[in-house]
């Protein structure tokens, strides 16, 4: 068998190979990497997957839905595909996949988010949306008329209220997605949805509780109605494999970027990373890309995925994503640590 040195060092040299094109990738929509470069080196492909190898370890490299610069998610798909390239050229057996739908019979899930801090671990919340609609009623005259709109304000106002008391690390955002039709009309339905996260599943049933009693409160009072739903699933929140993330945090800091603790506070990310942390070894490590004053979904982030330190992390990620991928495919009882650990921790929440 290859000699650890020796094949980090090969991952190391693809990636060098790769800069140009992965930092043109990310930063040129038309260039956009995908599954069709990694066709072109010999995987196989079949819908939004590609497959290097077969049977196990099976490592996957998660790739974003979408390439959203405002979250790094450009960043993010150039690395994958940069490491999915540069780790199959060391590949003695066991399979590599990419995807954004990592199916069962995955030994590991690997992937990173650009964001403010740079740790190994980063917090992932529970989390779910709920749709709240507000119905009113359009009378012959406006006295006669109760304003859907004027409701949905009120829920507002009483959710912004309701923020103050939340439990720690729980948080509620909302956007209008339906405000009427016309202004000579007093609109009697009025939409909107909130976005809720907790620390966990059990704080998050507190949270879609309270909001809930606020929203139906606040547009009783006005003389609408509220309806309340859950738009979308539960997402469970993220459970690290520190088998996986301590030993990408090493070969992320041989690549020049040092992790540090992680805080307290959950970050943005892709919510279906914490339903796969619960089902397989997984790993969703924050790189830092921007001053931590900028918010991650900002226009200022998205700016700073066009910077020197952009391509810097580009590079790094995709060379320490390559280095544990290979890692794992090439020693068996890494996989049994990973998995022991993650069916131990399973065993404590449980």
């Amino acid at each position: 068998m290859e000699p650890d040195e020796d094949r980090h060092d090969r991952t190391d040299h693809e990636i060098e190979l790769l800069a140009e094109r992965l930092w043109a990738w990310s930063r040129d929509p038309d260039g956009e990497p995908g599954l069709g470069q990694l066709a072109d080196a010999g995987f196989a492909v079949s819908g939004r997957t590609a497959r290097y190898g077969s049977g196990r370890p099976c490592v996957a490299l998660l790739l974003p839905s979408d390439r959203l610069r405002e979250f790094g998610h450009n960043l993010v798909a150039a690395a994958i595909v940069g490491a999915a390239l540069a780790t199959v050229r060391t590949l003695e057996s066991g399979s590599l996949v990419v995807t954004d739908r990592p199916a069962d019979g995955i030994d590991a899930v690997l992937t990173f988010q650009p964001g403010v801090h740079t740790w190994a671990a980063a917090p992932l919340a529970a989390r779910t949306e709920l749709r709240v609609t507000v119905q009113g009623n359009s009378g012959p005259a406006p006295e006669d008329s109760t304003d859907a709109v004027a409701g949905l304000v009120q829920v507002f106002t009483a959710i912004a209220a309701l923020r103050a008391r939340l439990p720690a690390g729980s948080e509620v955002r909302g956007i209008v997605t339906h405000g009427g039709e016309s202004t000579d009309v007093v609109p009697d339905f009025a939409e909107a949805r909130f976005g809720l996260r907790a620390p966990d599943a059990e704080t998050l049933g507190r949270v879609v509780t309270e909001v809930t009693t606020a929203a139906e409160g606040a547009a009783m009072a006005t003389g609408t109605k509220a309806n309340v739903e859950r738009f979308g699933p539960i997402h469970a929140r993220f459970q690290d494999n520190p088998v996986l993330s301590g030993h990408f945090a090493r070969h992320l800091a041989a690549c020049g970027i040092h992790a540090s603790p992680a805080g307290a506070a959950a970050i943005p990310g892709r919510a279906e990373v914490g339903d796969l942390s619960v089902r397989m070894p997984a790993i969703h490590p924050s790189v830092a890309l921007h001053d931590p004053v900028r918010a991650v979904g900002s226009r200022a982030f998205a700016e700073a995925t066009g910077s020197p330190r952009a391509r810097t992390v580009l590079l790094a990620t995709a060379s320490a994503l390559a280095r544990t991928a290979s890692d794992l495919l090439a020693h068996p009882a890494l996989v049994r640590q990973a998995w022991d650990n993650f069916a131990d921790r399973a065993r404590r929440r449980g």
